[in-house]
C-alpha cells in the first residue's frame, strides 16, 4: 500500500490586475498540501489562505473539473496543463511533485489570449473563428435523414470521432512557439471535413476558418509537433494535414 504524503510547497504565480497593466510574479507558500489532491484543489487551499491573511486571492478559471470543458488551463513548469499527458490542470494531482518544490504556474501566453487577471486569458479568439465556419447549416428540403442512417466508413467515422474530441483549451497555442492555433483549427475542420453532412460547405468552412485565424494574430504552425504532446485530447497532427490539403483545394477552386 502507498504511503500517503503530505507536501510543502513554493508556489511562483503570476499576478496581472487587468490586461492593461504590467503583471509580475509573486512568490507564496502552502504547507500539508495532500498529494491525494488536485492540482486545482490545491489553489482553492492557497486562496483560502489568502483570505484569511486578507489578502487577494489568485484569480483561475475552472468549471466541470472532469477534463471536458478545457476552462482550467494553466501553464505549469513550463508545460501546458502541467507535468503529466493527456489531461488537462483539473485532472492533475499533487503526486506529481515533490516536497520542497518551486511551482512556476502562468497563464497561457498568446497575443490571441489576453490576459483578464492572474491566470484567466480571454480566449474568446477561439470562439469567433468557430462562428467563422464550425458549424453545419445547409438548408434542406423536405425530410432529412437521421445521422445514423447515412453509411460512413468506420475509418473516416473514427477520424471524426477523434478530431471532434478538441476541447478548445487553447493547449495547442500556449506550447507553440509560434502561438498557431492550426491543430484546433484543424480538428474542427477535420470533424466535419470527414463526413458527409459537412462535405456541402466545406470549402467555404475552410476558408472562413483559416481566415479568421489569421486575422486573430495565431501564428503559423511550423510543425514542431508541441501540440500534440501537450494536447490533453491527444489530437493528431494529421488534422493539421489534413486542414492544410482542404484550404488549398478550396484555395485552388476560387481560382
Amino acid at each position: 500500500m502507498a504511503i500517503k504524503r503530505n507536501l510543502n510547497l513554493t508556489l511562483k504565480i503570476w499576478r496581472q490586475k487587468n490586461r492593461k497593466t504590467k503583471g509580475q510574479f509573486e512568490i507564496y507558500k502552502v504547507s500539508d498540501i495532500s498529494t491525494d489532491a488536485s492540482f486545482l484543489e490545491m489553489l482553492n487551499i492557497l486562496n483560502e489562505q489568502l483570505i484569511r491573511e486578507d489578502k487577494e486571492p489568485v484569480a483561475f478559471d475552472h468549471d466541470c473539473r472532469e477534463g471536458i470543458c478545457g476552462m482550467c488551463s494553466l501553464y505549469i513548469n513550463g508545460r501546458a496543463h502541467g507535468p503529466d499527458t493527456g489531461i488537462t490542470t483539473c485532472q492533475l494531482h499533487m503526486r506529481m511533485f515533490s516536497d520542497g518544490e518551486t511551482v512556476v504556474i502562468e497563464p497561457w501566453r498568446s497575443i490571441a489570449f489576453p490576459v483578464i487577471k492572474d491566470l484567466i486569458t480571454d480566449r474568446s479568439a477561439f470562439d469567433r473563428i468557430m462562428a467563422a465556419g464550425g458549424f453545419i447549416s445547409v438548408n434542406t428540403s423536405g425530410n432529412t435523414l437521421d445521422a445514423n442512417a447515412i453509411p460512413v466508413p468506420k475509418e473516416d467515422a473514427d477520424k471524426a470521432m477523434d478530431a471532434s474530441s478538441c476541447i478548445s483549451c487553447g493547449a495547442c497555442v500556449a506550447c507553440c512557439p509560434n502561438g498557431a492555433a492550426m491543430l484546433f483549427v484543424g480538428a474542427k475542420v477535420s470533424h466535419f471535413a470527414l463526413l458527409p453532412q459537412g462535405k456541402a460547405e466545406a470549402k467555404r468552412r475552410v476558408l472562413n476558418m483559416v481566415q479568421a485565424m489569421d486575422e486573430e494574430g495565431f501564428g503559423n504552425c511550423s510543425v514542431i509537433g508541441a501540440c500534440e504532446v501537450e494536447c490533453p485530447k491527444k489530437i493528431s497532427l494529421d488534422n493539421i494535414s489534413r486542414m492544410n490539403r482542404e484550404y488549398m483545394a478550396a484555395w485552388l477552386d476560387t481560382k
